[in-house]
């Protein structure tokens, strides 16, 4: 991978990173600010501010934006700088817990919720449990909200073929990518794009070359590898060992692209540079975006 630049976003967290129709890198931090940042100068520009903590998010077109907002749900600002509309905040009566990552097509929506048992804060909780509960909804042009996949292992990012044939899902804790379809002899059904990646993937974003970049927040770490065949009760004891004993994130920069036949394009990764965890990933003219749950800017670098 090429060398990073940082583009500095007045906070902490950029987790996603989306490039608007006017060419500005949207990134939302850890205190529910929205930020548009001009690639070329870094020139910041504060759009609006959720109220919770923003995570996944879609850049429409007319110049709205779709927020998976962590504590609020589903939301919809109309321009920067506008109004927000809560479209999903409760399924069938019951409150999201985990709004996690978001797709459209047109006035159908697509996203993620991560897991049913734990918070934004306590991510590492579903790592360790595996509770498998994690899942894909489609949001229709009625407003209504209906479940495609459950059981997902913490759902995170979202991608729909540009053909509609699908819509895969990550799932960060089963180091897979999970393809949903919507046509043809399948539809209806869910099945695996691709298992068994190197690390855990996050959210992932459709390129404007076609591929599918996905974020590689950390390496498999060997310790979870051991845990996830063991009784849920025993994982679960590793979330009451101190924090600093708990499994950590290795610090690195990985993002990783495919095709829509399930074919590695391209493998990037750089060791040793001020930016880690990587959380969001777009790709736009042969440049890619970075975004981190932790860091305070966005990174830049380029397709090798």
């Amino acid at each position: 991978m090429p060398a990073l630049r940082r583009l500095e976003v007045p906070g902490a967290g950029p987790e996603d990173v989306v490039v608007a129709a006017d060419g500005r890198v949207i990134a939302g931090l850890a205190d529910g600010t929205l930020v548009a940042v001009h690639p070329a100068d870094g020139a910041v520009e504060e759009i609006g501010h959720t109220g919770g903590r923003p995570l996944g998010l879609h850049a429409n077109p007319d110049g709205s934006l779709l927020i998976c907002d962590a504590e609020r749900g589903l939301l919809r600002l109309d321009k920067p700088g506008g109004q927000f509309e809560v479209l999903v905040s409760e399924v069938d009566g019951v409150p999201l817990n985990f709004a996690s990552n978001v797709f459209a097509d047109g006035d159908t929506v697509y996203f993620s919720e991560s897991t049913r048992h734990w918070k934004l804060g306590e991510y590492m909780g579903d790592m360790l449990e595996h509770s498998e509960t994690g899942r894909l909804l489609r949001r229709n042009p009625d407003g209504s909200v209906e479940p495609l996949v459950d059981g997902l292992k913490f759902a995170n990012g979202i991608v729909l073929a540009p053909d509609r044939s699908c819509v895969l899902v990550a799932e960060t804790g089963g180091y897979s990518i999970t393809r949903y379809w919507l046509s043809g002899p399948k539809a209806g059904t869910h099945d695996y794009f691709t298992q068994n990646l190197p690390a855990f993937p996050d959210n992932m974003g459709l390129g404007s070359d076609g591929l599918i970049w996905v974020a590689l927040v950390s390496p498999r770490n060997p310790l979870l590898d051991t845990l996830l065949p063991l009784p849920g009760v025993l994982r679960r004891l590793v979330w009451a060992i101190p924090e600093a004993l708990q499994p950590k994130p290795a610090r690195t920069v990985w993002v990783q692209a495919f095709d829509f036949d399930g074919t590695l394009v391209h493998d990037l990764q750089r060791e040793g540079t001020d930016y880690a965890m990587v959380t969001g990933v777009a790709e736009q003219g042969g440049t890619i975006f970075l975004g981190s749950l932790t860091e305070s800017a966005i990174a830049v670098t380029r397709v090798p």
